[in-house]
């Protein structure tokens, strides 16, 4: 069985998404579960550059652990015009103390909690194309009223 080497990353943008206080259905079946609607936001990097548009939503399934699960939507528009779907699944976990000083919005260093996403991109857009043909990857740091992301494309 061959061995191959592992990817190497690129980096792509950073987003910062800006959003509102969590709605809290409750606990359901599938877990506790919080509603955080995306207010805004933007994407900074070399090859694309977008606002998101408001509207989008993070769907977070609180597991009996404290880590967190997240299912996003957004909408994006690049500088040039052109509109792009966003969707990720994410992780957010680390020791319970922890999680609680980022339930209670505080700050927390980055390295203190395990945060990564996987971002898909879909456009019709031909300039933007090479979105929908790749592989993505974040790391995220919750700050209090925000989130922000490093994105890299797997090479």
């Amino acid at each position: 069985m061959r061995h191959l080497p592992a990817p190497s990353l690129s980096f792509l943008c950073d987003m910062e998404l800006t959003v509102e206080g969590a709605h809290l259905p409750g606990k359901t079946p599938i877990g506790n579960r919080r509603i955080i609607r995306v207010t805004g936001g933007s994407l900074k990097g070399d090859r694309l550059m977008a606002e998101v548009i408001p509207g989008g939503d993070d769907w977070i399934t609180v597991r009996e652990d404290g880590t967190i699960i997240q299912d996003v939507r957004i909408l994006l528009k690049t500088d040039d015009g052109e509109l792009i779907m966003m969707s990720y699944r994410g992780i957010r976990t680390g020791e319970p103390e922890v999680l609680q000083r980022l339930d209670n919005n505080e700050e927390v260093d980055p390295d203190e909690y395990y945060f990564r996403t996987a971002p898909i991109f879909e456009t019709a857009s031909i300039k933007y194309d090479w979105l929908n043909r790749r592989l993505f990857v974040s790391r995220g740091i919750r700050l209090p009223g925000k989130v922000n992301y490093s994105i890299y494309t797997v090479d």
